[in-house]
């Protein structure tokens, strides 16, 4: 069963994206990348995942500065273990790597689809 309050704050959280959450979801949408449906902003447990493809259960993470804080590593790390207990994979980029290796971060994604 969904939680309204998490459906709630994705959709606020869709309506509020990162300029680097924006780049990224203009590389995603649409099937743009080898046809996969990606969805953005999505509830997954008591947590938001950035972007989701349920096909291959791949969550992708967009992290800036703030996640450089001790504090903010340490929840990310307990939230991708919990991810991970979903079997889901997670990749993690830097809004950096986004502006300015949108290429590479596309490969990685691909190559972790195989």
């Amino acid at each position: 069963m969904r939680d309204p309050q998490q459906t709630a704050r994705a959709r606020e959280l869709r309506k509020t994206q990162t300029p680097a959450e924006e780049a990224l979801w203009e590389l995603l949408r649409n099937r743009n990348l080898l046809r996969l449906k990606f969805r953005r902003q999505v509830p997954i447990g008591r947590y938001v995942a950035d972007f989701y493809c349920h096909r291959y259960k791949l969550v992708i993470e967009l992290d800036g500065p703030v996640h450089e804080d001790r504090l903010q590593a340490a929840h990310d790390e307990n939230r991708d273990l919990y991810l991970r207990t979903l079997g889901l994979t997670i990749l993690r980029f830097t809004n950096q790597q986004v502006f300015e290796g949108p290429g590479a971060v596309l490969q990685k994604i691909h190559e972790t689809v195989g």
